[in-house]
């Protein structure tokens, strides 16, 4: 087995050890040497009062000193200086033991520890290369106390055991070493597959057309994906934040659902929110709905949009050849009245009915073409508009057509450098059917209408806003407002603002409705290509 790069995280676990047993050889040694003037007049430090026991310690710690230096800068390798430091260490301890008398010392469990320790900082390599050195190294300096006289036979048994101890505990240690190589193997598979698993819940998260919301305990925005930070206006990434600051709204529907007891609770709720409908489903985290819960955050007008999609997939080409078909007789039926009110023998009730027909026909001709402009989303042109240069010369074109003061329209342009994408004439459709509406139903004085470009809450968007001064829209209305073919007056289409808000979606702005004190407010929400 050969150690990671230098620069991973498992070669720096492996040098961290070898700091930590670089530290515990100085501390020996520098014991060794400190003894010797510590207990030098003691009677049982007799046999370590000598001198070359004084310099082969002093040696020794200068040796620890010199390790530790290496291990800090990293050269030689690894591998080299666990092998020199186990040397060094079978050395000096063994001729530590031979100026001390030999085994009878008590230094041999130094020994021990050392080749343990060598054993556990190389991972168990050659655990048992270090032991026989140690032993061959016992043996030696054993025969040698037996040459010079100061041992006897009988203490080749203690030498014998001491080496057996080195072969068992390096044992020992190369067992423990080979299993933790195999915990570090299995703990590092299950990080990567953890990392991996972790990626692509995220990469999962992140593509999720919901929103997703992470809140804790403390109402702390943990985390949320991209399409949350779309719907809410959030910043992506950063500190966690309180949910108040980004959705209050949200804060105060979590609150109940984790104040309310769970038999009761309900987990899915609905809010307006910055003029979008969010359709909100609240899962806990743990047990107790108390400590924090995931959001999934839909936006529900998306959802109705993409019904009213299919509706239209299926009715329109039916709708148009219908539209078609029903105006060839309405045309002939038009034409035939304006031929009889020509002659002049019918009396007054005859050409009052008449007019009836023709009022009736023209009515029904405004119908077709309102059906007939459903099919524009789908021939859009879009290109890049100014929208202050188009306000500006949509109000001179708007109050020179409809006959309205241009004093009775006020533009108030907050953001001058706004553009967007989206089909000029469709725009200028959209704009038009508001104002008209606005116009109609507001006082008809100076200032009556007002067209105002502004900042939208969320990133990336503006708003248009036309608001008018009239009485407003009734409560009871507001439900049924972009609903197709529902009015309330008895010369309208009931088309206006539903071809109005398709041709905003088909360019993919949005069009709401928002509560006002006085008068009615519609906003344009457009993206903004100047950002």
């Amino acid at each position: 087995m050969t150690l990671a790069a230098p620069s991973s995280p498992l070669a720096d676990a492996y040098w961290r050890s070898m700091r930590y047993f670089n530290f515990y050889r100085f501390v020996i040694a520098s014991l060794l040497v400190s003894a010797h003037f510590i207990a030098r007049e003691a009677s049982w430090w007799q046999l370590y009062a000598t001198p070359s026991y004084f310099r082969i310690a002093l040696l020794y710690a200068a040796f620890a000193v010199g390790m530790a230096i290496l291990c800090e800068v990293r050269r030689p390798s690894f591998e080299r200086q666990v092998t020199l430091q186990a040397i060094g260490d079978i050395s000096f301890i063994v001729m530590l033991m031979h100026a001390a008398g030999g085994v009878k010392s008590g230094l041999g469990l130094l020994l021990v520890i050392a080749i343990v320790g060598a054993a556990l900082v190389s991972q168990g390599r050659l655990a048992l290369f270090y032991a026989a050195i140690a032993s061959i190294a016992l043996l030696l300096e054993q025969s040698a106390q037996l040459l010079i006289g100061s041992d006897h036979y009988d203490d080749y048994s203690q030498s014998a055991m001491l080496s057996l101890s080195c072969f068992a505990t390096a044992w020992l240690a190369y067992t423990l070493a080979k299993r933790m190589r195999q915990s570090e193997a299995l703990a590092s598979q299950r990080g990567i597959d953890l990392e991996n698993l972790s990626q692509v819940n995220q990469h999962i998260i992140q593509d999720m057309q919901d929103g997703v919301l992470v809140v804790d305990d403390a109402f702390l925005l943990r985390h949320h994906n991209a399409r949350a930070a779309v719907l809410l206006g959030i910043a992506p990434g950063g500190a966690a934040v309180a949910l108040d600051q980004c959705a209050p709204e949200i804060t105060d529907r979590l609150r109940t659902w984790a104040g309310t007891p769970q038999e009761n609770r309900s987990s899915i709720a609905r809010i307006i929110f910055h003029g979008m409908e969010l359709r909100l489903r609240f899962e806990p985290i743990g047990a107790d709905r108390r400590q924090g819960a995931v959001i999934f955050i839909e936006d529900w007008s998306r959802v109705q949009a993409q019904a009213r999609q299919l509706k239209l997939a299926a009715l329109g080409g039916l709708t148009a050849n219908i539209a078609h078909e029903i105006r060839n007789p309405l045309s002939a039926i038009s034409h035939a009245s304006q031929l009889l009110q020509e002659e002049e023998n019918f009396d007054p009730t005859v050409k009052r009915l008449l007019c009836i027909i023709n009022d009736n026909t023209e009515r029904l001709d405004k119908i077709v073409q309102d059906v007939m402009q459903l099919n524009q989303r789908d021939r859009m042109q879009q290109e890049s508009i100014a929208l202050s240069d188009f306000m500006t010369q949509f109000r001179e074109e708007f109050c020179q057509a409809e006959h309205v003061p241009l004093a009775a329209v006020r533009i108030e342009i907050i953001v001058h450098e706004a553009t967007t994408l989206f089909d000029r004439h469709q725009l200028q459709r959209v704009l038009w059917n508001l104002c008209r509406n606005g116009w109609r139903h507001g006082r008809q004085q100076a200032g009556s209408l007002v067209l105002r470009l502004d900042k939208a809450l969320r990133q990336g968007e503006i708003m248009l806003e036309i608001s008018d001064d009239g009485i407003g829209v009734a409560p009871e209305v507001v439900p049924r407002l972009f609903e197709p073919f529902f009015t309330t007056e008895t010369t309208g289409t009931g088309l206006g603002l539903y071809i109005a808000r398709e041709l905003c979606e088909a360019n993919g702005a949005g069009l709401r409705h928002v509560e006002s004190a006085s008068g009615a407010r519609f906003r344009i929400y457009l993206k903004n290509q100047h950002v």
